[in-house]
């Protein structure tokens, strides 16, 4: 079965609170797929984001972003109200996102939200109205204390033990000023039970915080996932193979990663030195103590994809090749040209996963960049779609992978990434060499610059690639400035966001028809003959 779909993270959807969030917007974006003809949409990862703003590097694998939480639910809930909302600064461009104003505007509301949540079910004993915020904020501080345990027991019953992991990290790093853990007093750095357990009850209101986040998180997700499955869209996820060292899941289980008996890195990941970076990435993530991991039949990664699989219909795992091997950094070195490759866990970890979730599994590898024979292998074993790149493929000096002819059909096809250049923005720098090549494959000698972006989607939705996925940026024909995130940059990404009703009907009706002539149209056979007829 062919099909195709969108990529569009949630945050660059439109709103009125400064970023994309599981708003009126979100189930609008899943009628436009609907419409389009499209089967899938395919969004970043979801955590909960921290330095750089980067949703690669979260404070937890096991956790949601509260960004995206919709204020207006919280609203319609009676734990906020409109004008309330409305006072944040937010920022006033529409096409950007700007985290330092959601920083300080979210959070403060949030914390309002529950606040009244706690006194909704403080109250609920003296026959206040759930819901309304004005009899929820008249509640006293004994109520109040009562119902902080009560969001506790809530969460227990509604989240997993790895979030409210987080949940509890993330009081502690609040108490430290947001300090990274490896900054905290001893005791709780190394968490010593006796530690542990006198933060928990110090922190007790906190936790409750970041754990009504969560609750609203899930529950939000879910009605969202639900009403886009029911309109036949699938929701294609992301996570990093890589976890924070700033984060929950190396503070809680430090035993998972090569860390020292002081809990320091021995080692840290990144990439070598190559063409495009003469000393390396050196992105600093702990690397996995795979021997423990061996030992326990990989339980931590089955908790994680598990989680994954039930917040998504098919994940894409990033840097695929670091279950074949994995690049290893000594801690503190300032640049990754001095590291080595070490053996993953290779194909075992991926068996382990089918007998825990069966054959089958729905997995995108992301195998991008240089593959060596075992990491091609490694995929062939597994069978799951790698990906490919049309941005990758003209090279007029040598062969590319990345050239439709050389596709076979297990695999997913991209213009391009989060990580590239739109289309336009690339087709414009392009050397001559390589613009004169892909201009005499795709015939496109005669195509004004403006509408160049079609020739290349087309040549997407054309190829034998089951599954085609084309970002809405390259869709719309936007430049540069809408592009997403460029690599080993800070300060400038993860800000794009589209406009409202910028994906017209005009455009839609071009996507839907080009996913009917390539063979990828979703199909609904009642409504296609109805309007035939």
């Amino acid at each position: 079965m062919r099909e195709c779909g969108m990529l569009l993270p949630i945050a660059s959807l439109p709103s009125r609170y400064g970023i994309g969030a599981f708003s009126k917007e979100a189930y609008e974006f899943v009628d436009t797929l609907k419409a389009a003809g499209q089967s899938c949409w395919q969004i970043l990862p979801l955590g909960p984001t921290g330095y750089g703003d980067s949703p690669y590097q979260p404070f937890s694998a096991f956790a949601g972003n509260p960004y995206f939480i919709d204020l207006d639910r919280l609203v319609e809930e009676g734990l906020l109200t409109l004008e309330e909302c409305e006072a944040v600064d937010f920022g006033e461009d529409p096409r950007k996102v700007w985290y330092d104003k959601i920083y300080e505007g979210r959070f403060p509301l949030l914390r309002k939200a529950y606040e009244r949540f706690k006194g909704t079910l403080a109250c609920e004993d003296d026959g206040a109205a759930e819901g309304n915020a004005g009899a929820a904020a008249e509640c006293g501080a004994a109520e109040n204390t009562a119902a902080a345990e009560r969001v506790h027991d809530m969460a227990a019953r509604l989240l997993g033990d790895e979030t409210r992991e987080y949940c509890f990290y993330m009081a502690v790093k609040n108490h430290f000023g947001e300090q990274s853990w490896n900054l905290w007093d001893e005791d709780i750095r190394m968490r010593r039970p006796e530690a542990v357990a006198r933060w928990r009850q110090a922190l007790t209101d906190d936790i409750g915080f970041y754990e009504f986040q969560q609750i609203k998180f899930e529950e939000q997700w879910e009605c969202l996932k639900g009403y886009a499955n029911s309109q036949g869209i699938r929701l294609v996820g992301d996570i990093p193979i890589y976890v924070a060292f700033d984060g929950a899941d190396s503070w809680a289980h430090p035993e998972l990663f090569q860390f020292d008996e002081k809990n320091e890195p021995v080692a840290v990941a990144g990439c070598p030195p190559d063409a495009f970076a003469a000393t390396g990435q050196l992105w600093g993530n702990p690397l996995y103590n795979w021997e423990y991991h061996r030992q326990t039949g990989y339980d931590w990664w089955m908790k994680r994809m598990a989680y994954s699989f039930k917040l998504y219909d098919q994940v894409r795992v990033d840097h695929f090749r670091g279950f074949d091997a994995y690049y290893s950094i000594p801690y503190g070195d300032p640049t990754a040209e001095f590291g080595h490759w070490e053996p993953g866990p290779g194909i075992e970890i991926f068996r382990r996963m089918q007998e825990v979730f069966g054959k089958k599994l729905p997995i995108i590898a992301e195998d991008l960049g240089f593959l060596t024979p075992s990491v091609r292998k490694l995929l062939t074993d597994t069978g799951f779609p790698g990906m490919k790149v049309l941005e990758f493929a003209f090279n007029s000096k040598e062969e590319s992978d990345y050239l439709p002819y050389n596709y076979n059909s297990n695999c997913v096809v991209y213009t391009g990434t989060h990580d590239n250049d739109t289309l336009v923005g690339w087709y414009k720098h392009m050397e001559i060499e390589d613009k004169e090549f892909s201009m005499a494959y795709l015939g496109s000698e005669d195509t004004p610059l403006a509408k160049i972006h079609w020739d290349f989607i087309r040549l997407a939705l054309s190829s034998v690639a089951r599954l085609a996925v084309i970002p809405v940026q390259d869709y719309l024909g936007l430049g540069s400035e809408a592009r997403v995130n460029e690599p080993s940059t800070l300060g400038k990404n993860w800000r794009w966001r589209m406009l409202h009703d910028e994906l017209d009907g005009h455009t839609i009706r071009k996507c839907r028809r080009l996913a009917k002539i390539y063979g990828r149209l979703r199909e609904e056979p009642e409504k296609e003959n109805a309007e035939q007829e």
